[in-house]
């Protein structure tokens, strides 16, 4: 079938590929309609390494995905071929310790589309576990279905902060990630977050969608605005979901004592913290790798309308045109969020 292959970085080929893939008894074939463009597929695509994981040998690009089911395994009772669904990508072994503890995302083992050596969605068809596929209501477009999967990393985000109803959150970085963090830590309970970035449009867009305060880190300082909006206290959680090594050592300045920081933007550097002023707030730390236990939420929170992702898709590309979008992507205009491709015409 016609894929998406990446080759070297930067050097993309829209060609037919083979998939040794056989349909299991518990499994279902989809045929792919939108897949969006993540962070880590443009890491890839430019240096052909994420961390640790690094492209070796040809590779599909994409985990960002909706599409249609054409057909399902003997066992599948809960999908029918027709059915619109979007995609869980990580695939663990169900049987292993970190899966029994609830924690499969963490599983060592876990099998993720699009992490080299695994090939990813950008391609025609796909067969995936019917565990992992979930149904999308008729008020979800396959556009927002295919958002599913980074507004999972915001829910798991969320979970992991503990927010009590009420809470006054920040979020350092407005790129996709953060505001889907910042609209699920509302819809977790936070009465008001309050995002930075240096990008004013990306800025304006995160404010249109819910109670968040935009900070343009170019002229204004995050911590103090919130200490002004907090009455000096700061904030109850801080969400650094930049990436940026400054803004995770800088995490600290704008949050209250006793008040918790999630670690969702992972740095390409080593980031360095003062200890003591951690212990003198009693700062909770937390991590968040990908998610768990998330998907089904986060597609209710949007079908019920508590969560509005829609409008971060600023950009579609259609399949033939796929190459032209990770390099629209790799280099986005301000006023660009969330890059798509519309495998299905």
């Amino acid at each position: 079938m016609k894929a998406l292959v990446l080759d070297r970085p930067r050097s993309l080929a829209l060609r037919d590929i083979d998939f040794a893939e056989t349909l299991g008894p518990r499994d279902v074939s989809i045929a792919m309609h939108t897949v969006g463009i993540c962070g880590s597929d443009l890491h890839y695509y430019t240096d052909g390494r994420v961390g640790p994981f690094v492209v070796s040998a040809p590779l599909v690009l994409g985990h960002e995905g909706s599409g249609t089911v054409i057909e399902v395994g003997c066992e599948v009772t809960s999908l029918k071929p027709g059915d619109r669904v979007c995609m869980e990508p990580g695939i663990p072994d169900w049987e292993s310790r970190a899966s029994r503890l609830g924690i499969y995302n963490l599983d060592p083992s876990v099998v993720f589309w699009a992490t080299p050596p695994v090939h990813g969605c950008l391609r025609e068809s796909v067969v995936h576990p019917a565990s992992l596929t979930y149904l999308l209501p008729d008020n979800v477009s396959y556009a927002v279905g295919a958002l599913i999967e980074p507004l999972a990393v915001g829910m798991h985000a969320a979970t992991k902060a503990r927010i009590t109803p009420g809470d006054v959150a920040v979020v350092t970085g407005c790129g996709a990630i953060g505001i889907m963090t910042a609209l699920a830590a509302i819809a977790g309970g936070c009465s008001r977050v309050i995002i930075s970035d240096l990008v004013a449009p990306k800025l304006a867009l995160a404010a249109f969608l819910g109670p968040i305060t935009p900070v343009n880190i170019t002229t204004d300082d995050v911590a103090k605005v919130t200490m002004d909006l907090t009455g000096g206290w700061g904030a109850d959680i801080v969400f650094e979901a930049s990436g940026s090594a400054r803004a995770a050592a800088s995490a600290l300045a704008p949050l209250r004592p006793g008040g918790a920081i999630v670690f969702v933007g992972m740095p390409n550097e080593m980031v360095s913290f003062d200890i003591v002023a951690l212990a003198a707030k009693e700062a909770r730390i937390e991590t968040v790798f990908r998610y768990a236990n998330v998907y089904d939420r986060a597609i209710d929170l949007v079908a019920s309308g508590r969560i509005d992702v829609a409008p971060l898709v600023t950009d579609t590309f259609p399949f033939d045109r796929a190459i032209e979008a990770f390099a629209f992507a790799a280099d986005m205009p301000p006023t660009s969020v969330k890059v798509q491709i519309q495998v299905a015409p």
